[in-house]
């Protein structure tokens, strides 16, 4: 199951992170503040930006990395597949209900 590893600007993550849930192509996006370092158009950039971590499933891949880049402000954005192992059974499961429409996602307890 992978999850997709996405860096945003602050002001546009929260709407990255909730249309992928709201389309079903996550189940679940989390959102950690960071600080980047980077080098673009020959220049060292320092800037706050939010890492998303996009669970989803691995028949949904491709159309949320085509979405992230259809919402994404950057030319070029950040986005990188993490093919997880050992995922718990419970989890796994409650992914795909909350990405295939099963039910509401609703984790049991």
């Amino acid at each position: 199951m992978p999850t997709a590893y996405i860096t945003a600007p602050p002001a546009e993550a929260p709407e990255i992170a909730r249309t992928l849930v709201e389309e079903r192509l996550a189940a679940c996006v989390n959102r950690v503040d960071c600080q980047s370092v980077y080098r673009w158009d020959g220049k060292i950039h320092d800037d706050d930006e939010v890492i998303l971590l996009a669970k989803t499933d691995p028949e949904l891949y491709e159309q949320l990395e085509e979405r992230v880049q259809e919402l994404h402000p950057y030319d070029v954005p950040c986005i990188e597949r993490f093919d997880e192992h050992g995922v718990t059974p419970a989890f796994g499961a409650w992914r795909s209900r909350a990405t295939r429409g099963d039910g509401d996602g609703a984790r049991s307890s």
